[in-house]
């Protein structure tokens, strides 16, 4: 690759210009493995807030459930997790749905949950939801390792955590192991296409927000080509239905790597019908969800671009970080998506806890 070359996409990534553009290519690959979504754009500090988080002391959602610290060691391995619960009803039960959120660099559960609002749609439709937590020991910028060649497959690494998080979740819990689902945003996103891939027994569906698709690098250098310049990522032989959100302005992961997740999905499925829709949430952004339907039956993959939008997930709650109010709720476009879809594979949860 030509030094120039080099040099602008370092420039782009990091948002630096002149001298301090001209790294050694040790110093640069360094700095994206300490986190590979972290740039300092002015553009980006414009529609997103890496400052401490502002976390509300108790989640809207809570008066009606509990928000705790929970944890599960695996091979020597420990990841802890915040686990929200709805409240039962009394005299009553029925196997919940179960979705994992995975945040983006620097970003915490608490804080995560806060900037998506999840808790609070949990509770209207009565969903656990798990917010795994990484730690600077497994990368400084608390980002999740989604090009590492350890981390992308079945049986290893952070996806074998995830997964055996998730099973636990379900057992601990009486959850309805035919509706478990993945969504994460930047890093988190380009995990959670991961590990979904890597466990089609376990989850139903993926949500990807501002992420790269399964394949896009095999370590930092490539990490930083597929940010910047985009990726085809690796051909999928699982079907796993996928909804996608990625804003056209994002100058930290560039959009085509949204577009090409939604078409690795949609490779998986035969004969779906694409339909574009635009739209304009209240007051704010436009957008364009393009559908892939099994004719007018549910949707198999979306894909959402939003009008302007930056780094930020879409339609979330200031008080969190990484969050663009202005555009289409994407949590509550998820949860719809989600619960279009179960894992036929898995069995059936038993009638009483």
């Amino acid at each position: 690759m030509g030094r120039s070359l080099f040099r602008n996409m370092v420039s782009r990534a990091f948002g630096l210009t002149g001298p301090k553009a001209v790294f050694s290519a040790g110093r640069v690959m360094q700095r994206a493995a300490l986190g590979l979504v972290h740039a300092t754009s002015r553009k980006r500090r414009q529609v997103s807030k890496p400052s401490t988080p502002k976390v509300s002391k108790a989640l809207p959602a809570q008066r009606n459930g509990s928000f705790r610290w929970k944890k599960v060691v695996l091979s020597q391995r420990t990841l802890s997790y915040k686990l929200f619960l709805p409240a039962s009803q009394k005299g009553t039960f029925q196997p919940m749905p179960l979705l994992i959120m995975l945040h983006g660099c620097s970003q915490t559960p608490d804080d995560f949950a806060q900037g998506t609002a999840m808790n609070r749609l949990a509770l209207e439709h009565g969903w656990m939801i798990a917010y795994p937590r990484q730690t600077r020991a497994a990368n400084r910028k608390k980002c999740w390792n989604w090009f590492s060649p350890a981390d992308q497959s079945r049986g290893a690494g952070e996806p074998a955590l995830i997964a055996g998080m998730t099973l636990q979740i379900l057992q601990e819990n009486a959850g309805d192991p035919r509706r478990v689902y993945i969504a994460g945003l930047s890093a988190g996103g380009a995990a959670a296409a991961a590990v979904a891939s890597a466990y089609p027994e376990i989850f139903a569906a993926v949500g990807v927000h501002s992420g790269l698709p399964i394949g896009a690098a095999r370590g930092t250098l490539s990490a930083l080509v597929a940010m910047n310049a985009g990726s085809s990522g690796s051909r999928q032989s699982t079907p796993m239905p996928t909804i996608v959100f990625h804003g056209d302005a994002d100058d930290v992961v560039h959009p085509r790597n949204g577009r090409a997740i939604a078409a690795r999905s949609v490779a998986t499925f035969p004969d779906l019908l694409e339909t574009e829709k635009h739209g304009r949430a209240i007051g704010g952004r436009s957008y364009v969800r393009t559908t892939h339907r099994a004719g007018n039956r549910k949707s198999y993959c979306e894909h959402w671009q939003i009008k302007g939008a930056g780094h930020a997930w879409s339609g979330g709650d200031a008080a969190g970080s990484f969050t663009d109010g202005a555009g289409p709720d994407a949590s509550s476009e998820m949860i719809r998506f989600f619960r279009q879809h179960r894992n036929t594979a898995a069995p059936r949860p038993d009638p009483e806890p």
